[in-house]
């Protein structure tokens, strides 16, 4: 398997922990060098391991942001 680095950038913030420590978190991170990316995932508290996840560029966290408001809309007029 291909090795990869990664740069935690910067870190927004934490959404859960679990009972082992692990946490799903926030983060920008730089995969190989490129372009941070907003990263959600689970990890290790050292950071040293992680779990899956998923990385969305600005447009796309931009666009997630969008849907989840208009749900927040939908949901006031019911």
């Amino acid at each position: 398997m291909a090795e990869f680095k990664y740069e935690i950038t910067k870190e927004l913030g934490v959404i859960s922990e679990g009972s082992r420590g692990y946490r799903i978190e926030l983060n920008m991170v730089s995969w190989n060098d490129r372009e941070p990316k907003y990263d959600i995932r689970s990890w290790a508290p050292d950071h040293e391991r992680m779990g899956k996840g998923i990385s969305l560029t600005e447009e796309e966290m931009e666009q997630l942001v969008a849907l989840w408001n208009a749900r927040d809309e939908e949901d006031s007029f019911e």
